[in-house]
Protein backbone atom coordinates (compact mmCIF):
# COMPACT_ATOMS: atom_id res chain seq x y z
CA UNK A 1 0.00 0.00 0.00
CA UNK A 2 1.13 3.54 -0.72
CA UNK A 3 2.18 5.67 2.23
CA UNK A 4 0.34 8.99 2.48
CA UNK A 5 0.92 11.87 4.90
CA UNK A 6 -2.41 13.46 5.88
CA UNK A 7 -1.60 16.89 7.27
CA UNK A 8 -4.88 17.63 9.12
CA UNK A 9 -7.59 15.56 10.78
CA UNK A 10 -10.53 14.48 8.62
CA UNK A 11 -14.02 13.44 9.68
CA UNK A 12 -13.98 9.93 11.14
CA UNK A 13 -15.69 8.21 8.21
CA UNK A 14 -13.14 9.77 5.85
CA UNK A 15 -10.19 8.69 7.98
CA UNK A 16 -11.63 5.16 7.94
CA UNK A 17 -11.74 5.29 4.14
CA UNK A 18 -8.14 6.56 4.06
CA UNK A 19 -7.02 3.59 6.19
CA UNK A 20 -8.69 1.21 3.75
CA UNK A 21 -7.17 2.89 0.69
CA UNK A 22 -3.54 3.39 1.73
CA UNK A 23 -1.16 3.42 4.67
CA UNK A 24 -2.20 6.71 6.24
CA UNK A 25 0.07 8.81 8.44
CA UNK A 26 -2.40 10.92 10.44
CA UNK A 27 -1.88 14.19 12.30
CA UNK A 28 -3.52 12.98 15.51
CA UNK A 29 -3.29 16.34 17.31
CA UNK A 30 -4.50 18.27 14.27
CA UNK A 31 -1.61 20.70 14.69
CA UNK A 32 -0.57 23.12 12.00
CA UNK A 33 2.68 21.66 10.70
CA UNK A 34 5.55 24.03 10.13
CA UNK A 35 7.14 23.75 6.71
CA UNK A 36 10.18 22.16 8.33
CA UNK A 37 8.10 19.51 10.09
CA UNK A 38 6.04 18.82 6.98
CA UNK A 39 9.26 18.13 5.06
CA UNK A 40 10.53 15.84 7.82
CA UNK A 41 7.28 13.87 8.02
CA UNK A 42 7.23 13.43 4.25
CA UNK A 43 10.24 11.14 4.43
CA UNK A 44 9.47 7.70 2.96
CA UNK A 45 5.95 8.83 2.03
CA UNK A 46 4.52 8.45 -1.48
CA UNK A 47 2.13 11.38 -1.33
CA UNK A 48 0.61 14.15 0.76
CA UNK A 49 -3.05 14.88 1.42
CA UNK A 50 -2.75 18.57 2.22
CA UNK A 51 -5.02 21.35 3.43
CA UNK A 52 -5.24 25.04 2.58
CA UNK A 53 -3.45 25.71 5.88
CA UNK A 54 -0.31 24.04 4.50
CA UNK A 55 1.97 26.50 2.71
CA UNK A 56 3.69 24.43 0.05
CA UNK A 57 5.77 27.11 -1.62
CA UNK A 58 8.67 26.46 -4.00
CA UNK A 59 11.22 26.31 -1.19
CA UNK A 60 9.21 23.67 0.67
CA UNK A 61 8.42 21.61 -2.42
CA UNK A 62 12.05 21.57 -3.53
CA UNK A 63 13.00 20.01 -0.19
CA UNK A 64 10.38 17.24 -0.33
CA UNK A 65 11.81 13.75 -0.80
CA UNK A 66 11.80 12.33 -4.32
CA UNK A 67 9.37 9.65 -3.14
CA UNK A 68 6.52 12.21 -3.09
CA UNK A 69 4.60 11.87 -6.35
CA UNK A 70 1.30 13.59 -5.56
CA UNK A 71 -0.10 16.40 -3.40
CA UNK A 72 -3.86 15.99 -3.10
CA UNK A 73 -5.25 19.26 -1.78
CA UNK A 74 -8.29 19.02 0.48
CA UNK A 75 -9.88 22.06 -1.19
CA UNK A 76 -11.12 23.34 -4.51
CA UNK A 77 -8.50 26.09 -4.36
CA UNK A 78 -4.76 25.48 -4.58
CA UNK A 79 -3.24 28.89 -3.95
CA UNK A 80 -1.29 27.38 -1.05
CA UNK A 81 0.76 25.28 -3.49
CA UNK A 82 3.38 26.43 -5.99
CA UNK A 83 2.12 24.50 -9.01
CA UNK A 84 5.12 25.25 -11.20
CA UNK A 85 7.60 24.09 -8.55
CA UNK A 86 5.61 20.89 -8.07
CA UNK A 87 5.51 20.27 -11.81
CA UNK A 88 9.27 20.75 -12.14
CA UNK A 89 9.80 18.23 -9.36
CA UNK A 90 7.47 15.72 -11.00
CA UNK A 91 4.73 16.03 -8.37
CA UNK A 92 1.10 15.97 -9.46
CA UNK A 93 -1.25 18.38 -7.67
CA UNK A 94 -4.98 17.70 -7.46
CA UNK A 95 -7.97 19.48 -5.96
CA UNK A 96 -11.61 18.74 -5.07
CA UNK A 97 -13.86 20.60 -7.55
CA UNK A 98 -17.65 20.47 -7.91
CA UNK A 99 -18.46 19.09 -4.44
CA UNK A 100 -18.26 22.50 -2.72
CA UNK A 101 -20.68 24.37 -4.96
CA UNK A 102 -23.89 24.20 -2.94
CA UNK A 103 -22.39 24.80 0.50
CA UNK A 104 -20.23 27.72 -0.67
CA UNK A 105 -23.09 29.29 -2.59
CA UNK A 106 -25.24 29.10 0.54
CA UNK A 107 -22.62 31.13 2.42
CA UNK A 108 -22.44 33.52 -0.53
CA UNK A 109 -26.18 34.19 -0.25
CA UNK A 110 -25.88 34.49 3.53
CA UNK A 111 -23.20 37.16 3.12
CA UNK A 112 -25.46 39.13 0.78
CA UNK A 113 -28.42 38.89 3.15
CA UNK A 114 -26.33 39.61 6.25
CA UNK A 115 -24.68 42.68 4.77
CA UNK A 116 -27.84 44.09 3.17
CA UNK A 117 -30.01 43.61 6.25
CA UNK A 118 -27.42 44.76 8.83
CA UNK A 119 -27.32 41.34 10.51
CA UNK A 120 -24.12 42.02 12.47
CA UNK A 121 -25.70 45.05 14.14
CA UNK A 122 -28.94 43.18 14.70
CA UNK A 123 -27.20 40.26 16.41
CA UNK A 124 -25.32 42.62 18.70
CA UNK A 125 -28.50 44.51 19.60
CA UNK A 126 -30.32 41.27 20.36
CA UNK A 127 -27.50 40.13 22.64
CA UNK A 128 -27.49 43.41 24.55
CA UNK A 129 -31.28 43.50 24.76
CA UNK A 130 -33.55 46.41 25.49
CA UNK A 131 -33.61 47.77 21.96
CA UNK A 132 -36.30 50.31 21.16
CA UNK A 133 -38.37 50.04 18.01
CA UNK A 134 -38.68 53.01 15.69
CA UNK A 135 -39.66 53.38 12.06
CA UNK A 136 -36.04 53.72 11.00
CA UNK A 137 -34.47 51.22 13.43
CA UNK A 138 -31.75 49.17 11.65
CA UNK A 139 -33.21 49.84 8.23
CA UNK A 140 -31.24 47.93 5.64
CA UNK A 141 -31.31 47.42 1.89
CA UNK A 142 -33.92 45.19 0.29
CA UNK A 143 -32.78 42.61 -2.24
CA UNK A 144 -35.90 42.82 -4.41
CA UNK A 145 -35.11 44.90 -7.47
CA UNK A 146 -31.45 45.39 -6.55
CA UNK A 147 -28.76 44.69 -9.15
CA UNK A 148 -26.41 41.84 -8.21
CA UNK A 149 -23.02 41.85 -9.93
CA UNK A 150 -21.27 38.49 -9.90
CA UNK A 151 -17.53 38.57 -10.50
CA UNK A 152 -16.78 35.05 -11.71
CA UNK A 153 -19.81 33.15 -13.03
CA UNK A 154 -18.58 29.62 -12.44
CA UNK A 155 -20.56 26.93 -10.65
CA UNK A 156 -20.73 28.86 -7.37
CA UNK A 157 -21.56 32.15 -9.07
CA UNK A 158 -24.32 30.49 -11.08
CA UNK A 159 -25.83 28.95 -7.96
CA UNK A 160 -25.80 32.30 -6.13
CA UNK A 161 -27.37 33.91 -9.20
CA UNK A 162 -30.16 31.34 -9.25
CA UNK A 163 -31.06 31.85 -5.58
CA UNK A 164 -30.81 35.65 -5.72
CA UNK A 165 -32.88 35.79 -8.90
CA UNK A 166 -35.62 33.96 -7.01
CA UNK A 167 -35.44 36.75 -4.41
CA UNK A 168 -36.09 39.34 -7.09
CA UNK A 169 -32.54 40.52 -7.78
CA UNK A 170 -31.44 41.52 -11.28
CA UNK A 171 -28.33 39.54 -12.24
CA UNK A 172 -25.25 40.91 -14.01
CA UNK A 173 -21.89 39.15 -14.38
CA UNK A 174 -18.33 39.41 -15.64
CA UNK A 175 -16.45 36.29 -16.65
CA UNK A 176 -13.49 35.34 -18.79
CA UNK A 177 -16.04 34.45 -21.44
CA UNK A 178 -19.76 34.77 -22.02
CA UNK A 179 -21.85 31.82 -20.84
CA UNK A 180 -24.31 29.93 -22.99
CA UNK A 181 -27.85 31.27 -22.88
CA UNK A 182 -29.13 28.43 -20.69
CA UNK A 183 -26.39 28.97 -18.10
CA UNK A 184 -26.91 32.72 -18.12
CA UNK A 185 -30.57 32.21 -17.25
CA UNK A 186 -31.40 35.81 -18.10
CA UNK A 187 -28.28 37.39 -16.58
CA UNK A 188 -26.57 40.29 -18.36
CA UNK A 189 -22.94 39.76 -19.41
CA UNK A 190 -20.31 42.51 -19.16
CA UNK A 191 -17.02 41.97 -20.96
CA UNK A 192 -15.04 44.22 -18.61
CA UNK A 193 -14.83 44.81 -14.87
CA UNK A 194 -15.65 48.52 -14.98
CA UNK A 195 -19.00 47.96 -16.66
CA UNK A 196 -19.95 45.24 -14.17
CA UNK A 197 -19.05 47.29 -11.11
CA UNK A 198 -20.91 50.34 -12.37
CA UNK A 199 -24.23 48.42 -12.23
CA UNK A 200 -23.54 46.43 -9.03
CA UNK A 201 -25.72 47.56 -6.14
CA UNK A 202 -24.40 44.36 -4.57
CA UNK A 203 -21.11 42.76 -5.68
CA UNK A 204 -20.49 39.08 -5.10
CA UNK A 205 -16.86 38.06 -5.64
CA UNK A 206 -16.77 34.43 -6.80
CA UNK A 207 -13.72 34.24 -9.09
CA UNK A 208 -10.61 32.11 -8.46
CA UNK A 209 -7.47 33.69 -7.04
CA UNK A 210 -4.76 34.09 -9.67
CA UNK A 211 -2.05 36.51 -10.72
CA UNK A 212 -4.69 38.32 -12.77
CA UNK A 213 -7.25 38.63 -9.97
CA UNK A 214 -5.03 39.57 -6.99
CA UNK A 215 -6.23 42.96 -5.66
CA UNK A 216 -8.73 43.21 -8.51
CA UNK A 217 -11.04 45.06 -6.13
CA UNK A 218 -8.82 47.99 -5.19
CA UNK A 219 -8.87 51.74 -4.56
CA UNK A 220 -9.36 52.44 -8.27
CA UNK A 221 -11.94 49.81 -9.18
CA UNK A 222 -14.03 50.46 -6.05
CA UNK A 223 -14.75 53.92 -7.45
CA UNK A 224 -16.68 52.30 -10.31
CA UNK A 225 -19.28 50.99 -7.83
CA UNK A 226 -22.46 52.99 -7.21
CA UNK A 227 -22.32 54.98 -3.98
CA UNK A 228 -23.66 52.86 -1.14
CA UNK A 229 -22.90 49.54 -2.82
CA UNK A 230 -22.43 46.33 -0.87
CA UNK A 231 -19.36 44.13 -1.40
CA UNK A 232 -19.28 40.42 -0.54
CA UNK A 233 -16.52 37.85 -1.01
CA UNK A 234 -16.91 34.08 -0.91
CA UNK A 235 -13.90 33.35 -3.15
CA UNK A 236 -10.41 34.24 -1.91
CA UNK A 237 -9.14 37.08 0.26
CA UNK A 238 -6.33 37.99 -2.15
CA UNK A 239 -8.85 39.37 -4.64
CA UNK A 240 -9.68 42.37 -2.44
CA UNK A 241 -7.28 45.10 -1.36
CA UNK A 242 -8.28 45.33 2.30
CA UNK A 243 -7.11 48.87 2.97
CA UNK A 244 -9.07 50.20 0.00
CA UNK A 245 -12.29 48.42 1.01
CA UNK A 246 -11.99 49.55 4.63
CA UNK A 247 -11.42 53.11 3.46
CA UNK A 248 -14.53 52.84 1.26
CA UNK A 249 -16.52 51.73 4.30
CA UNK A 250 -15.25 54.65 6.35
CA UNK A 251 -16.26 57.26 3.76
CA UNK A 252 -19.55 55.46 3.02
CA UNK A 253 -18.71 54.78 -0.60
CA UNK A 254 -19.47 51.18 0.39
CA UNK A 255 -22.53 50.69 2.60
CA UNK A 256 -21.58 47.28 4.04
CA UNK A 257 -19.44 44.22 3.42
CA UNK A 258 -20.03 40.50 3.81
CA UNK A 259 -16.82 38.48 3.98
CA UNK A 260 -15.96 34.82 4.49
CA UNK A 261 -12.37 34.91 3.21
CA UNK A 262 -9.42 37.17 3.95
CA UNK A 263 -5.81 37.87 3.20
CA UNK A 264 -3.50 36.26 5.77
CA UNK A 265 -6.42 34.42 7.38
CA UNK A 266 -7.09 33.66 10.16
CA UNK A 267 -5.44 37.02 10.91
CA UNK A 268 -7.87 39.32 9.14
CA UNK A 269 -7.25 43.04 8.83
CA UNK A 270 -8.39 44.58 12.17
CA UNK A 271 -9.90 47.49 10.27
CA UNK A 272 -12.93 45.34 9.49
CA UNK A 273 -13.60 44.79 13.18
CA UNK A 274 -14.15 48.52 13.71
CA UNK A 275 -17.15 48.63 11.42
CA UNK A 276 -20.63 47.61 12.52
CA UNK A 277 -21.52 47.26 8.85
CA UNK A 278 -19.01 44.44 8.36
CA UNK A 279 -20.75 41.05 8.39
CA UNK A 280 -17.81 38.67 8.75
CA UNK A 281 -17.51 34.89 9.02
CA UNK A 282 -14.48 32.63 9.70
CA UNK A 283 -14.22 30.94 6.27
CA UNK A 284 -17.27 28.70 6.55
CA UNK A 285 -17.83 28.23 2.82
CA UNK A 286 -17.54 24.45 2.73
CA UNK A 287 -18.39 23.85 6.40
CA UNK A 288 -21.18 21.31 6.21
CA UNK A 289 -20.82 17.65 7.13
CA UNK A 290 -21.95 16.59 3.68
CA UNK A 291 -19.49 18.82 1.84
CA UNK A 292 -16.46 18.20 4.04
CA UNK A 293 -17.10 14.45 3.72
CA UNK A 294 -17.37 14.70 -0.07
CA UNK A 295 -14.20 16.82 -0.24
CA UNK A 296 -12.10 14.42 1.82
CA UNK A 297 -13.39 11.38 -0.03
CA UNK A 298 -12.56 13.01 -3.36
CA UNK A 299 -9.05 13.94 -2.14
CA UNK A 300 -8.57 10.27 -1.20
CA UNK A 301 -9.99 9.09 -4.53
CA UNK A 302 -7.63 11.44 -6.38
CA UNK A 303 -4.63 9.72 -4.77
CA UNK A 304 -6.06 6.28 -5.46
CA UNK A 305 -6.77 7.13 -9.11
CA UNK A 306 -3.32 8.62 -9.59
CA UNK A 307 -1.42 5.58 -8.34
CA UNK A 308 -3.68 3.14 -10.20
CA UNK A 309 -3.66 4.93 -13.56
CA UNK A 310 -0.68 7.31 -13.47
CA UNK A 311 -2.95 10.31 -13.83
CA UNK A 312 -6.04 11.97 -12.32
CA UNK A 313 -8.93 13.92 -13.84
CA UNK A 314 -8.60 16.54 -11.07
CA UNK A 315 -4.92 17.23 -11.71
CA UNK A 316 -4.28 21.00 -11.84
CA UNK A 317 -0.61 21.25 -12.88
Amino acid sequence: MKKILITRRLLRSCEDKAKETFEANFNLNDELYSQKKLIELSGEQDGILSSLTDKLDAETINQLPDSIKIISNFAVGFGNIDLEAAKKKGIAVTNTPDVLTDATAEIGVLLILGACRRAAEGIESAKVGGWKWSADYLIGKQLTGARLGILGMGRIGQKIAKVCKSLGMIIHYHNRSKLSEDKEDGATYHDNLKDLLSVSDVLSVCCPASKETVDMINKDTIEYLPKGAIVTNVARGDIIEDEALIDALERRKVYAVGLDVYKNEPNLNPGYLKHKSAFILPHLGSATKETRTAMANLAIDNIDEFFKTGSCKNKVN
